[in-house]
C-alpha cells in the first residue's frame, strides 16, 4: 500500500513536523509539502515531493499553500492519503481515500479569533482580518466535506472539531519514540522547546526566569518566514537576562541531548493542542512545569511535574519546588511516556488505515 503524507510546510520544526516524519517512516510513505528549508533538521531520509515554495508574506503565504494543495492530484500514484496541518487538506477533493490527522482547526479562524483580532493595530487591519477570516472559514469548512475521516490528536482538539466543524473525530495521541531519549543528568538549566509564536507565551518564561537569577533557562526553537511571529520574536529577545540563553532552531540530535542533560521542561502555550515536548522530556526522565490548560492537562500529572496558572509567580513557585529533587520524578515520567510510545501510535494508525483498504 503506497501512502502519501501531506503537510503544510517545513519552515520551522515543531511537534507537528516530527509527527509527519514519523508517519512517513511508519508507513514508508512520501511527504508532500511546500517549503522544505527546515526539513534537514529532522534528518529525514525518505522521499519528499516539494510543490514549490510559498510567498513569505502573511496571509499570502497561507493562500499560496492552499492553492498548491488544491490543485495537487496524486490519486493515480498513491493508495491512501494522510493530511497534516492547517492547509494541506485542501487536496482532499482530488485524493481519496484519506484522513486528516488534525492538530486543530485553524486557530485564528475559530478558538483564537478574538486573540488575533485584538493584535490588529488599527481599524483597517481589523476589518481586513475580519474579511479574510469570514471568507476563509467558508472555504475551510467546504474543504472538510472532502475528508473521509478526521483523527484528532487530543481530547481538546476533538472538542474543537466538534464545536467548530460539526464533525465527530476519534482521538489518537501523537507518538514519542521513547527509545531515542535518555537521562544523563539533572543539569544546571531548565529547557523550553517551542515554535517562537505569540501563542507559546514565551514572555511568561522569560519574565519568570528573570525573577529567578539563580535558575538558568535554555530556549530552543524557530519560526517560519511569512508567519505572524517575526516581530514578536524580535521584541522577545531584545533584552535577555544573563540566565536565559536562546539557541534558535537546532538539529534533532542536539535537542535530544538537551533533554538528556536538563533539569526539567517549562511549557506555557495558550491552550496547546496537545504538546509533544512534555512527553519527550518525560521520556528523558525529566519533570515538566506546564500551564494548566489545553493538551498539557492530558499528559502532565502531579507525579510527572506541576500544572500551574499562567502567571510568573505560579511558574516560579513550581520551578523551585521541582528543582529541590527533580530526580524523584524520573520513574513516573518514564512510565507516563511509555503510554504514548511510537509502538502504541503505530498499532492504532495501522488499524485506521487497514479499515480503508
Amino acid at each position: 500500500m503506497k501512502i502519501a503524507i501531506f503537510h503544510d510546510y517545513f519552515g520551522a520544526i515543531g511537534g507537528g513536523e516530527r509527527v509527519v516524519t514519523t508517519l512517513a517512516e511508519i508507513f514508508h510513505g512520501d511527504i508532500i509539502t511546500t517549503d522544505t528549508n527546515a526539513l534537514e533538521n529532522l534528518q529525514f531520509k525518505g522521499k519528499v515531493i516539494a510543490l514549490g515554495d510559498t510567498f513569505k508574506l502573511p496571509p499570502i503565504k497561507q493562500f499560496t499553500a492552499q492553492k498548491k494543495f488544491y490543485f495537487c492530484d496524486l490519486s493515480d500514484q498513491y493508495d491512501f492519503f494522510i493530511f497534516s496541518g492547517y492547509w494541506s487538506h485542501y487536496a482532499a477533493h482530488l485524493n481519496h481515500p484519506n484522513l486528516w490527522y488534525c492538530y486543530s482547526p485553524v486557530r485564528p479562524f475559530y478558538d483564537l479569533y478574538d486573540v488575533f483580532l485584538k493584535r490588529q493595530k488599527n481599524f483597517f487591519s481589523r476589518e481586513a482580518f475580519r474579511l479574510w477570516v469570514y471568507s476563509m472559514r467558508w472555504y475551510d469548512r467546504r474543504s472538510i466535506r472532502d475528508i473521509d475521516r478526521i483523527i484528532a490528536i487530543s481530547r481538546i482538539t476533538q472538542e474543537r472539531v466538534s464545536r467548530f466543524l460539526h464533525y465527530d473525530a476519534d482521538v489518537i495521541y501523537p507518538p514519542v519514540d521513547t527509545s531515542r531519549f535518555s537521562c544523563r543528568e539533572y543539569g544546571d538549566f531548565w529547557l523550553s522547546v517551542n515554535r517562537l509564536y505569540p501563542e507559546k507565551r514565551i514572555e511568561l518564561q522569560i519574565e519568570s526566569f528573570r525573577r529567578m537569577p539563580d535558575q538558568n533557562l535554555v530556549i530552543a526553537g524557530g519560526f517560519s518566514k511569512g508567519d505572524h511571529a517575526q516581530k514578536y520574536t524580535q521584541q522577545l529577545f531584545r533584552d535577555l537576562p544573563e540566565n536565559i540563553r536562546f539557541l534558535g532552531e537546532i538539529p534533532e540530535q542536539e535537542l535530544i541531548n538537551l533533554y538528556a542533560h536538563c533539569k526539567g521542561l517549562v511549557c506555557t502555550a495558550l491552550d496547546e493542542d496537545f504538546g509533544l515536548t512534555p512527553l519527550e522530556a518525560m521520556a528523558s526522565g525529566k519533570p515538566v512545569v506546564a500551564v494548566n490548560q489545553g493538551g498539557f492537562c492530558e499528559t502532565v500529572t502531579s507525579d510527572t511535574g506541576r500544572l500551574v496558572n499562567p502567571d510568573p509567580q505560579a511558574i516560579i513557585h513550581a520551578v523551585y519546588e521541582v528543582s529541590r529533587a527533580p530526580e524523584s520524578f524520573q520513574k513516573a515520567c518514564m512510565e507516563q511516556a511509555q503510554k504514548f510510545d511510537i509502538s502504541v501510535f503505530t498499532e492504532k494508525m495501522n488499524a485506521v488505515v487497514r479499515q480503508k483498504q
